[in-house]
This record gives C-alpha cells, structure tokens and sequence, in this order.
C-alpha cells in the first residue's frame, strides 16, 4: 500500500517538473500560468459537480432500500469499518455489470452499481467490489485525480502554446539555451502531452491498485473481491463496444474494471491495470493475510 502513496506521489511530482520545464522553454511562466487558471476553473467545475453530472449521464437512480437492504446492510457496515460517513446508494439499469465511486470527499460520496453486477455476483463478490469502491472514498481518489487532470491539461494548454509559438517563430540562428529553435519547440510541444498523458493513467492505475488493496483488507476476503474482478473482466472481454450504455470513454475511469477490454499496445493507455495482475496481487494478499505458505 505504501508503494503506491509513494508511486502516486512521484508521478504528481513528475507531473508538476514538465510544467516547469514548459515554463523555462517559453523563456517565462505567463503563459503557463494562464493555462494553469483556466485547468483550475475547467477541474473545480468537474470537481463540484462531476458527481451529478455523471449520475445524470447514466440515469441512475437512488437503491431502493426496501429491495435492496441487504446491500445497505453491507455498505453501512463497511463505512463503518473504514471509519467514513455511509455514501448515497444508486443504480443503473444496464445488463452490463460493473460499478463506480464518484463524490468530491467521503462526506459527499455516492456508489453507483448496475443490475448487471447484481445479478453476475454473489453477495460475497458484491461485498468486495463495495469495498473497493469504498476505499476510493477513503482515498480521496478523487480528489487526487483531480489534481493529476488539472496538471496534466495545463500541460495540453501549454503545448499548444509552444507549438502556435514554433510556427510563428522565426528561423535563425539558435540561442544558446535553445528557446528559439522552432524545431525542438515543436518537439517538445508534441511529447509533453503524451509523457503527462502516461503519468496521468499511471497515477490512475496504481490507485486501482490500493483501492484493491484496501478492498481486500477492509472486506476481509480478498479472493472474493479476486473472483468478482474475473467475472466482470470476462463479461465486459465479451461485449463489442456500443452494446452497453455504459460503455462511454470519458467515464470508463470511474469503473471498477474498464468497460471494454484492451489489447496490445492499447493497455499503455489504460486507466486500469491489467485484471490479472490485479487478481494475483489480491491472491499475494490473501496469503500474507490469513500466513499462508
């Protein structure tokens, strides 16, 4: 777990040196600290508002207690347990199982399942992916992704600059520190996105990995929490892309496992780690719980 806060923070680290390095090329900050104040106003509004936003985007509804109290049992019993205030419950009726964390901070948390996930788990499996879901609250995962997006589209804004910048820049004699070559600019102004773009998902997997983690430890069922990841894995592996309504890119990184499989090369640019490692680390973690040689 520890590994993880430390990876999560390098990489925020790493995030906020392309910045500086983008500044120092523009000979000055003005123009990154523009970028910077529009990211912020662009990610508070996410901030505030991404919880309703989203739920509206997939028409989720509020859990019914009645139906389902068990699973209120269970979630009251897990915030519990992780010490955090019980987050609103809703549903999503969509035969696509899978679930999500959204909410600015544990006092204003929302968890979101799907009938899907219902009806493929059994109620232990459940419980793990809750607990999952759960330490994203913990967390501050969101929060955290956050920041991460607003560096990472300071960035964007940045390089688009230095690229406009590269263009209109006059072909000369190169300077000393380099600024003026339209040619490295240019350069520069392309790979940045793409390094902040591959720090970002970074920092987004290895917090998969310690919600697992957590999932696993507060549950106390790790291999629950391991066979549910296998059995959604195996359901979104086998769904085409514009089946589901839940299949929506821009919000596959709020999912407990990434609605539609990638391959190859394509997994670099995953929000989510790959679901076998995921399950190995929670088998790893069975064992070291319960002293198992």
């Amino acid at each position: 777990m520890l590994f993880n806060w430390i990876k999560t923070f390098v990489l925020l680290f790493g995030l906020s040196l392309l910045v500086l390095f983008l500044g120092h090329l523009f000979g000055g900050y003005e123009g990154v600290r523009i970028a910077f104040v529009i990211a912020i106003i662009m990610n508070i509004i996410a901030y505030f508002f991404s919880e309703k936003i989203v739920l509206r985007m997939y028409k989720a509804k509020k859990l019914d207690p009645t139906q389902y109290g068990w699973i209120y049992d269970t979630v009251e019993e897990l915030a519990k347990t992780m010490d955090i205030p019980m987050p609103k419950l809703w549903i999503i009726h969509s035969p696509m199982a899978n679930a999500f964390a959204t909410g600015r901070n544990p006092k204003h948390a929302s968890v979101a399942i799907t009938s899907g996930i219902i009806n493929l788990l059994d109620k232990n499996e459940l419980r793990g992916v809750l607990a999952h879901e759960l330490s994203h609250v913990k967390n501050r995962d969101i929060l955290i992704a956050t920041i991460a997006a607003t560096i990472a589209t300071t960035i964007s804004y940045a390089s688009s600059m230095l690229r406009y910048a590269a263009y209109r820049c006059c072909t000369g004699p190169r300077s000393s520190n380099g600024r003026s070559n339209p040619v490295l600019m240019l350069l520069v102004s392309m790979l940045m996105p793409i390094a902040a773009l591959l720090m970002q998902l970074s920092i987004s997997r290895s917090r998969e990995y310690l919600a697992d983690e957590s999932g696993g430890k507060y549950s106390k069922d790790p291999l629950a929490l391991a066979s549910a990841l296998e059995k959604l894995h195996s359901q979104a592996s086998s769904t085409s892309p514009g089946i589901s309504s839940i299949g929506k890119e821009s919000t596959a990184p709020l999912f407990i496992v990434h609605p539609f499989s990638k391959k190859g090369m394509l997994t670099l640019f995953s929000t989510h780690p790959p679901v076998g490692k995921r399950i190995e680390h929670l088998r790893n973690l069975y064992e070291k719980m319960f002293h198992i040689k």
